[in-house]
């Protein structure tokens, strides 16, 4: 967290949380949801000046109830989640970067959803993989140790994870691959898509 956000959340420590206004998106893009975009439940416009973006990364948290908050001096501004907290992109020298810049090379958990989405665990962090980069990663994917080719993991899906076992190649080790449906990622790794207020 930037000094500067500590030193105004200790001289202005009661100002009123923001909801809705500020969402992430599957591809990792910061989204201004202004009353219009939240009233006709639009994504919002991006956010693209470098500055704000690397502000944002830098004050990024979730609080004890999983809700994903950026810190703007002494507000929470919560952010909306379309899939996950963080999204990752493949990387030729690191593996996998996150949204906010940090490295995410070494997963120790894979998901698919059963819209097709990937999802990696490590250090503590979710990530849904930008879906760019989904085409890469089929690469890395084995079932029953052979290479998986998309209609077979089309098969798998329609089948909710039976039929075969899914692994992903990823920093030198197999790791299995789960199944999970849309609707229950928030549940299982703990955090609000959309947070309201207390």
């Amino acid at each position: 967290m930037d000094d500067i956000v500590r030193q105004a959340m200790a001289k202005w420590p009661n100002v009123p949380h923001c909801y809705g206004w500020l969402a992430l998106d599957a591809r990792g893009n910061w989204r201004m949801r202004d009353e219009r975009a939240q009233a006709l439940g639009l994504p919002g416009d991006t956010i693209r000046h470098p500055a704000l973006v690397g502000f944002i990364h830098r004050n990024y948290l979730s609080d004890e109830r999983g809700c994903w908050y950026f810190q703007n001096g002494p507000q929470r501004v919560f952010v909306s989640l379309e899939v996950a907290p963080f999204v990752a992109r493949t990387d030729p020298a690191q593996g996998f970067v996150l949204h906010t810049g940090d490295a995410f090379a070494a997963p120790d958990g894979a998901w698919m959803t059963g819209s097709g989405r990937l999802l990696l665990s490590g250090g503590g962090r979710i990530a849904a993989l930008d879906d760019r980069d989904l085409a890469h990663c089929l690469e890395t994917l084995r079932m029953d140790g052979k290479p998986v080719d998309e209609d077979a993991l089309s098969r798998w899906l329609a089948a909710s994870g039976a039929g075969g076992s899914l692994t992903l190649e990823a920093g030198g080790a197999a790791i299995p691959v789960g199944y999970l449906d849309d609707a229950d990622v928030a549940a299982r790794f703990g955090f609000v898509p959309a947070p309201r207020p207390a």
